[in-house]
């Protein structure tokens, strides 16, 4: 990827997380799906603790982020949520998923890979290699779709 600055990658479980990473993380998860997109729901879900947390940064600026769940924690099966590229169009969001990608096969063995997309995502999912697995369904008031990965 061309970019002025170097993207760095960070990777790290809850507990390695220092204070000022885990309030940036949730700052931006904040300013994204509560915020921007006018949504009042229960960010902090518990499954954080136990979930692998990866951010791209860019200068010093959070430009993507997403965490990995164990399978059992947010879904049955191992999941990736909280996908936010907060500069739209660079392409750190595709990059910051095929992280995640392979960081729930390096720590969780993934051979399968489910996420809940927001419905008007699904061309973005489908671009690493999603499929949708579920009809819509309204989660936090805004459509949904199931989507899987298989390796």
């Amino acid at each position: 990827m061309n970019t002025e600055q170097e993207l760095v990658l960070h990777k790290k479980s809850f507990h390695q997380l220092t204070t000022d990473e885990l309030y940036e993380l949730l700052r931006v998860r904040n300013e994204v799906f509560v915020v921007e997109q006018n949504c009042v729901y229960q960010d902090l879900d518990g499954d954080d603790q136990k979930a692998i947390h990866l951010w791209l940064t860019q200068a010093g600026k959070t430009v993507a982020l997403a965490r990995v769940c164990p399978a059992g924690t947010h879904m049955t099966e191992i999941s990736i949520g909280r996908v936010i590229s907060t500069e739209r169009g660079k392409g750190y969001g595709k990059e910051i998923l095929h992280h995640a990608i392979d960081a729930a096969t390096e720590h969780f063995g993934a051979t399968l890979i489910d996420i809940e997309a927001q419905e008007y995502a699904k061309g973005f999912y489908e671009s690493v290699g999603f499929k949708q697995s579920s009809d819509t369904f309204m989660l936090d008031g805004i459509p949904h779709i199931k989507m899987t990965w298989r390796k």
